[in-house]
Order: structure tokens, then sequence, then C-alpha cells
């Protein structure tokens, strides 16, 4: 299976989406411009913030400061729970956009699916999307009866779906719903915070391999056809994370991988989840 960095999965409006990405989820605004400078350099071109993370104008402010084109990247944000409802959507997406300093959006989704308030968020962005103003739209942490309720009335139906996914939470079932549906599954904490590098099969690949532990993991990512997004603030693990299109798991190791699937998560559960506590 041959992926270059370069890569893109398409997009069921056939818009491209790059197969790896840089999240930046917790990354403090001082450490931005130089995070994302390192980030650019080694050749990420997908980056993804939410309204949540607190840093959209810091993530601007960095773009803004290289000769990277707008053109060649792909920037995603999410509107959060407290922004659900169409007027109230549409106004956070505004907000979002100045705030990035940006005339339109790649990808915009909807954060969490809040009971009694997503689908009036589906709508609004339905219309962002139909103006031109976003090129894709999609969700995150949505479950296939969540998806479902979206596609009874969706008049576009979403291209992206973000879920916590690694090694240990393999997301089979959703993976399957995603395929049938034509909806790009993407992963955020695709490294469960290194929390399982020290398991028997990941170290004995990344020797096998040569590569690290996150490696072999970002790998197993893109070889199952998920887009990916790490994070990390360490030059060099922002370059090792990218490179990882010059080995190809076998599928006998793509399968013991699959064995570690515990079901374990790190976020919470969108079937069952709560922001109060």
């Amino acid at each position: 299976m041959t992926i270059s960095q370069q890569d893109t999965y398409e997009l069921n409006n056939g818009v491209k989406m790059p197969v790896i990405g840089f999240g930046v989820y917790k990354i403090p605004e001082e450490q931005m411009e130089a995070t994302i400078g390192t980030a650019l350099e080694a050749g990420y071109r997908h980056f993804d913030t939410a309204a949540f993370y607190e840093n959209e104008r810091a993530l601007g402010d960095a773009l803004k400061k290289t000769d990277v084109s707008r053109e060649e990247l792909f920037i995603t944000t999410k509107v959060w729970n407290d922004d659900l409802g169409y007027e109230e959507t549409l106004k956070a997406f505004e907000t979002s956009l100045e705030r990035l300093q940006m005339d339109y959006l790649d990808l915009y989704l909807i954060h969490w699916p809040i009971e009694g308030k997503y689908t009036e968020s589906w709508k609004a962005l339905e219309k962002l999307y139909k103006e031109g103003r976003v090129r894709a739209i999609g969700v995150s942490n949505f479950h296939s009866q969540h998806l479902e309720e979206v596609l009874s009335f969706a008049t576009v139906k979403p291209m992206v779906d973000q879920l916590e996914y690694h090694p240990q939470l393999a997301q089979k079932e959703m993976r399957a719903f995603c395929d049938e549906h034509e909806i790009q599954l993407e992963a955020w904490a695709p490294l469960k915070r290194g929390a399982f590098f020290d398991d028997p099969v990941i170290r004995e690949l990344a020797e096998k391999y040569g590569k690290t532990p996150a490696q072999i993991v970002l790998r197993w990512d893109v070889q199952t056809g998920v887009s990916t997004i790490p994070k990390s603030v360490t030059p060099e693990r922002i370059q090792q994370n990218i490179n990882i299109f010059d080995f190809e798991l076998t599928k006998e190791d793509m399968e013991r991988l699959d064995t570690l699937d515990t079901h374990e998560r790190l976020g919470k559960d969108p079937d069952n989840f709560s922001f109060d506590d």
C-alpha cells in the first residue's frame, strides 16, 4: 500500500484532505508560532483546531507569518457545544473565521453530538457549505445513531467524522458505517498520549521496522484508510510523526496491531458523556 506524504483522501464531494495533519489542542499561544513553523517545514499542510481550544487566533497569526499560501493549506475548526443551534452556529463560524484571519475554511465540524441541538447546527453547516464559505463539512465524536439522524434529513451528506482512534480503540463498527456511507474517518488522539507505547507488540514492531512506536501507530492509521492528526510541540517528534511514508506494515503486522483493541478511551464516550462534571 504505497502512500506518500503528499497523498490525500478524496471526500464524498471531491475535496481532497491530506492523509496526515497536525493537531494544535493545548498548544499554548506563546509556542504556536515556533511549533507551526516547524510543522510546515516538516511538510504538514493540514492544521486542526477548534473554538474550544482557544488558540484559533494564535494559529492564524502563526500561519500569516509564513510564506506558505492559503491555497496550500487545509484548515479545520469546530463549533463548540455552547454555540450549537442554527443562528448560534452561523455566528460561531464567523467568529472562528475572524480569529483565524481567513476568508473560508476547508473543513468545519460539529464538535460533539449534544442531543437536541446538533440537528439545527447541521442545517447551519449546510448553509455555509452551499454558500461556499467552507469546502467540506462534517462532525466529530458522532456515533452511528447520531449520523443516522443527520442523514435522515440532510441535504448535504457529512464528509468527515473525527473520532478518537488508535490501536486500543479501533472503532471497527464506525469504520464500517463510515465506509458504507462514504464518510471519511479521521483520528484524534491517534497516539493516546503514548499510553500504549510500552506494549510488547508495539515495541517489537518499532524495533523490526527501525521506527518509533508513534510512527508504527500512525502508519497503522493511514494503512487503515484513516486520516490522522498527531500533535506535538517537540521539533524532533513533529518531524518523526510525518516521517511514516518510507515503510509499509505487512498484512500480518497490521493484524497484530488489530489485536490490541481493548475499547479503552482517552476521552469521553459519545454514547454517554457530560461536560458538567
